[in-house]
């Protein structure tokens, strides 16, 4: 038996979600439907409201409602210092720390040449542009460590460094309360590179 039209077309909806099967979109579909109207209004007119009236910031290529963005405008920001991450998350991860003060730069992606992802398709010519301001000091790179992050984070600072600024990258490494012996050669590796001296 098929499910009927609606509910079907809310599953394959569902499903266009990562990391969202369809086990967990039928259990999705059917907790929509069991929810009151207003709820559901209330829901699709959040959706609605986060295509129509997000945008990516012109300066630093954070999602924003003005542009630009709040962190760009704010003018007791440290803006000798730009962080480079490769997702809004990232930055709103880093704003929850409540450590760093300077400013930010989402590159909305990575290189990948096997997704087919080059420089052109990220938000790279815009920080170049950014780095002709006099106050900018140092770029800290904070891309995952996965191998398209390593990848990016090389080729932004074989970019830069020519301008005479400094790079650096965020250490990675073992986790706060991990065992060496279950971490991974890449994971010690790291840890053993970005030591410090106690």
């Amino acid at each position: 038996m098929q499910y009927p039209e609606p509910i079907a077309k809310l599953i394959e909806s569902y499903m266009r979600l990562p990391g969202i099967g369809m086990k967990t979109a039928t259990r999705l579909a059917f907790t929509t439907i069991d929810m009151r109207e207003e709820d559901v209004n209330a829901f699709a007119r959040a959706l609605i409201s986060v295509k129509r009236d997000l945008h990516f910031c012109s300066v630093c290529g954070n999602i924003t409602e003005e542009d630009p963005c709040e962190i760009c405008q704010d003018k007791t920001r440290d803006r000798s210092t730009i962080l480079v991450v490769e997702e809004p998350k990232d930055v709103m991860a880093m704003e929850k720390m409540k450590e760093y003060h300077g400013l930010y730069h989402v590159l909305n992606g990575v290189l990948s040449p096997m997704e087919g992802t080059g420089p052109e398709d990220i938000n790279i010519e815009s920080l170049l542009k950014r780095l002709h301001d006099p106050a900018v000091k140092e770029v800290i790179i904070a891309t995952n460590a996965t191998a398209e992050g390593e990848a990016t984070a090389m080729y932004l600072s074989r970019l830069i460094k020519p301008a005479g600024i400094k790079v650096t990258r965020l250490a990675h490494g073992l986790s706060v309360g991990s065992d060496i012996e279950y971490a991974d050669e890449v994971t010690l590796l790291k840890a053993v590179e970005g030591r410090r001296e106690i």
